[in-house]
């Protein structure tokens, strides 16, 4: 196994129908899974490129920084593509909460078979 690293292409990576990969933004300190969210190969790119994660919006239609508007920045600190080229990991340091309800992960509703629980409360203002 070699350390040095080999071209990357986005092109090579697995899109679906319309053109986007799904990616998971994990905080790269504590493993926590902060969000999942769409990219296309263009904000792929443009993440390698500036260190700042940049996803696909599928609603506005529009590349996302994150923490453009909000400060909730994520920087990006590894990208891993898994087995079959079809999902992104983005290990990221994250700054303020990832969620838009001001939650520090989307993955706050924990669910069994007693029905649901609120994990995490969303942060205090300006935190």
């Amino acid at each position: 196994m070699s350390n040095d690293p080999a071209p990357f292409d986005p092109a090579t990576l697995t899109y679906d129908a319309a053109g986007l990969i799904p990616a998971i933004a994990q905080d790269v300190d504590n493993g926590d899974v902060l969000m999942m969210a769409w990219m296309n190969r263009e904000s792929v790119a443009r993440t390698l490129e500036t260190g700042r994660v940049t996803y696909w919006s599928r609603s506005r239609q529009a590349f996302w920084v994150k923490g453009e508007t909000s400060g909730h920045v994520q920087e990006l600190v590894e990208m891993r593509v898994d087995c079959d080229r079809d999902c992104l990991l983005m290990q990221v340091r994250q700054t303020g909460p990832a969620c838009h309800t001001n939650r520090r992960s989307c993955f706050y509703t924990g669910v069994s078979a007693a029905g649901e629980t609120e994990l995490m409360q969303p942060m205090p203002s300006g935190a």
